[in-house]
């Protein structure tokens, strides 16, 4: 363990500070000149010392191919003690075994220099390292935390072309030995009781062509898909074979819920004197948000149509944000969780998806809650697969569409709470649900729950200004509607006149 005594203490200006500073840095970046042409990443460390002076590395500032981690700790600060100093970098470091035998990874490296914490900018994501060196880190006693997504957004932007050619960019060979082997989740394990003809070829294929990578009928194809850690190999009667790994079988398994019970979403349509309706959506994990989204989609038209006594509002959720949400809990569920599906249910109050496990580290729950939580996969391999097969957005753009749900659709933001072992997300489905949801004050309409999702999205705070350009009134109008949450205790003011600013009341 990592087991440090001191660490330097950074405010949150200090640390915004030194993660500009790093993709600053990232951008002198030297590109390798490799034979194949793939393009090597860009990348920024920076490290503070307890006096808070700097050291900054850039990937091959020194020598071509040098990671910046390794340009740092064993080139500029080799004879310097780094017991408990900060370290920023803009991407993962890299994993125990990644580089080639006897080549340390840098998060070895970090772990070894005794580095007190380090923050991450983007996870590598290669499916074949992606969040191993982030793990080795925690494993090890080294406290990590992400970068916020709009300079997650900066580094991304700067490295499309390196993103774009993750599973080319493997340094994987079979013959290479490796210091440690990293588990993220007993899925990534073979199945020896399951056999590859338990895939569904199909889904199989279609992957295959957008991954642009051999037929799976062919060795070359047998053998992405082995690196990839879609297949393993197992001995059986002194022969080897290839069989699903667990995360194959979650992707591509004609039934996968018979090994993993858990691997289905629970659908229900609950309607007040119409009873309630089940379905198991099942199969491979790349055909179930198609199911869910269809499944939805049909449900929540036919309970927009009808009208009972005493519903003034009944919210028209964007499909989008469904669809995204069901993806999030398909891509980022803990499927080592055993008994444990999705849930999705429309009922007469909310529209609620329940995702197994919470947040994985080092991202915290209250990030969640807030729709603030970085990139980061739990589940890496699956989310190239999803992105290869054009089933997920963009990352990060998942919350980014949530959040857009009270400025863009005057509609309030999803309910987050933690029921072991399941994330909820509630959906209020019209004004007197949102109240109830919010637990919030009788008096407090529809609108008034969208204006408070508003002052929460702009940082807590607002203007009488800013309130009247977002929702089209006159500044009089804004005043009225702001006073009269003060006057329910849900905001309170700072400042007179035009320097009046209304804030939150947690």
């Amino acid at each position: 363990m990592n087991d440090k005594k001191v660490m330097v203490e950074l405010t949150k200006e200090q640390i915004r500070e030194f993660m500009e500073l790093s993709v600053q840095v990232m951008k002198s970046s030297v590109q390798e000149k490799r034979p194949d042409e793939k393009p090597s990443p860009f990348v920024g460390a920076v490290m503070v010392r307890p006096d808070l002076t700097v050291e900054t590395a850039y990937r091959g500032e020194l020598r071509e191919g040098d990671h910046a981690e390794f340009t740092l700790l064993e080139r500029k600060c080799r004879s310097e003690k780094v017991e408990g100093n900060v370290l920023f970098a803009t991407l993962e470091p890299c994993a125990p075994g990644a580089r080639h035998f006897p080549k340390l990874g840098c998060a070895e490296r970090i772990v070894n220099a005794r580095i007190g914490k380090v923050y991450i900018g983007i996870e590598d994501p290669d499916p074949t390292v992606c969040r191993k060196g982030i793990q080795h880190l925690l494993d090890n006693g080294v406290e990590v935390e992400m970068y916020p997504r709009d300079l997650q957004a900066v580094i991304e932007e700067c490295n499309k072309e390196f993103l774009g050619a993750a599973y080319e960019r493997a340094r994987i060979a079979e013959e290479e030995e490796t210091s440690e082997e990293i588990l993220l989740s007993k899925t990534e394990l073979a199945v020896p009781l399951a056999d590859i003809d338990e895939m569904d070829s199909n889904s199989l294929r279609k992957f295959m062509a957008k991954a642009h990578f051999a037929d799976v009928d062919t060795q070359k194809g047998l053998q992405d898909l082995l690196k990839l850690g879609i297949i393993g190999i197992v001995e059986e009667g002194g022969k080897s074979k290839y069989v699903p790994t667990g995360q194959g079988l979650l992707l591509f398994g004609k039934r996968p819920e018979v090994i993993y019970h858990q691997a289905v979403i629970k659908a229900t349509h609950k309607t007040r004197g119409r009873g309630e309706e089940i379905l198991n959506i099942e199969g491979p994990l790349v055909e179930q948000p198609k199911k869910a989204y269809d499944w939805y989609k049909e449900r929540i038209a036919s309970q927009i149509d009808r009208s009972e006594p005493g519903r003034k509002t009944i919210y028209d959720y964007p499909l989008e944000v469904i669809n995204e949400l069901v993806k999030n809990a398909i891509l980022h569920r803990d499927y080592d969780i055993e008994g444990a599906p999705i849930y999705l249910e429309i009922n007469d109050d909310a529209i609620v998806i329940k995702s197994p496990g919470l947040p994985v580290s080092p991202l915290g729950f209250d990030q969640i809650v807030n729709f603030s939580a970085p990139s980061l996969s739990r589940n890496p391999k699956i989310m190239f697969v999803f992105d290869k097969m054009d089933l997920a957005e963009q990352r990060g753009l998942g919350f980014s569409t949530v959040k857009e749900l009270p400025l863009k659709h005057h509609i309030p933001l999803p309910v987050v709470t933690y029921e072991d072992p399941y994330i909820v997300f509630t959906l209020p489905r019209n004004a007197a649900a949102a109240i109830r949801v919010e637990k919030s004050p009788a008096g407090l309409s529809e609108q008034d729950v969208v204006a408070l999702d508003f002052v929460r999205l702009s940082g807590g705070k607002v203007t009488k200004s800013q309130f009247a350009k977002q929702f089209g009134m006159i500044d009089r109008t804004a005043e009225r509607r702001l006073k009269h949450l003060v006057e329910l205790g849900m905001l309170k003011t700072e400042g007179v006149s035009r320097a009046t600013v209304y804030k939150l009341i947690e």
